[in-house]
């Protein structure tokens, strides 16, 4: 939550050392459509007559057998020669470019997993690998991948396809976490003071809306905005009642139930059943150890002792994909209780 404004604010704060083009690429469908959009991002960068000279248009303009005007939209009949493409590409940008390069990708996990979806696990993988072996022919380049995803369930899908690659072993995974109390208290009064909102106690109505929602940027936004049109004079006491307002509107403004719907897209029907049960255990407790955490799923499904092994797996994966949280008492809970809260309401 957060990781394109982020991503967005580094682009533009980048200083004259570092080259850097940011690109959405949820849209891209195919490998090819990939390639298009870095065609375009470096082509604009490089000047006509580099244009014009690269290594990438010859290449392309010889395998569609016709010349290329400027915006770049490759025939069907390049798709077979992608890979090639892209590395023409970025030769074209190491032989033009002595600073460091970066690009940042948006929503990379959502690409590859259309892209395994409608042509095959074959093509994704191709993909990171083709990625990855360019990072280390090119020691300028570097690529962030950010998704409101992550890269793991991309990859372990790969994999029981008998994908053994790790094509990300050479870059760093970073979680991006809330706003840390005192800056979600910030966020909040400036807000408030910024749209002019009177406020019995703006103090204490600031800290009321980043606590209400666990100091996530996002939803502190939201909450302001609604209650800019309350038209009243606000106090913290009315907070919480615009939260609950969100949390069971069935027009999901907050986008909530995102994290119930991505269960069934990028889980197995097994990996579904047992995730579904841990996190309706969870929400009705408060935190859980992890023996009668699975006592009370034994209770739900037909899981077996032997099954603990599958249950401990998936508190991993349900951890890397920010459901849960282990604490130091060794107890298993919901990482946001905003979440957790959304979850009772509508899970029961």
């Amino acid at each position: 939550m957060g990781k394109t404004q982020m991503v967005k604010k580094m682009e533009t704060e980048a200083s004259d050392d570092v080259l850097v083009f940011f690109r959405d690429v949820e849209s891209v469908r195919t490998p090819l459509e990939f390639v298009e959009l870095v065609f375009r991002d470096v082509g604009g960068f490089l000047s006509p007559k580099e244009g014009l000279a690269s290594r990438a248009r010859q290449l392309l303009q010889h395998l569609a057998g016709t010349e290329i005007g400027g915006i770049v939209k490759c025939p069907a009949s390049v798709a077979p020669h992608w890979k090639m493409l892209l590395e023409r590409i970025m030769e074209d940008l190491a032989e033009h470019q002595e600073r460091p390069v970066v690009f940042f990708w948006d929503e990379v996990p959502y690409m590859l997993h259309t892209i395994g979806k409608q042509h095959g696990e074959d093509a994704a993988m191709e993909v990171l690998d083709v990625l990855r072996h360019l990072r280390q022919t090119h020691a300028s380049l570097r690529m962030v991948f950010t998704g409101s995803i992550g890269l793991h369930n991309v990859i372990t899908s790969l994999r029981q396809a008998d994908y053994a690659n790790d094509p990300t072993n050479d870059m760093v995974t970073i979680d991006v976490p809330p706003l840390s109390p005192a800056y979600g208290l910030l966020l909040a009064r400036r807000l408030l003071d910024g749209e002019q909102i009177a406020a019995k106690d703006t103090e204490e109505t600031a800290r009321a809306i980043a606590e209400a929602v666990d100091h996530v940027a996002f939803y502190i936004h939201h909450v302001v905005s609604d209650l800019k049109f309350h038209g009243q004079t606000v106090q913290a006491g009315i907070v919480d009642a615009f939260v609950t307002q969100r949390l069971t509107d069935p027009q999901d403004p907050w986008h909530l139930a995102h994290y119930r719907d991505r269960i069934d897209r990028y889980y197995t029907p097994m990996q579904q059943r047992l995730a579904l049960a841990l996190l309706d255990v969870l929400a009705a407790d408060e935190r859980l150890l992890f023996e009668p955490l699975f006592n009370r799923v034994k209770a739900r499904l037909a899981v077996t002792d032997e099954g603990s092994e599958a249950m401990r797996a998936m508190l991993r994966l349900l951890q890397r994909d920010h459901y849960i949280e282990l604490g130091p008492d060794k107890a298993y809970r919901f990482r946001f209780p905003l979440i957790r809260r959304w979850w009772q309401l509508h899970r029961g």
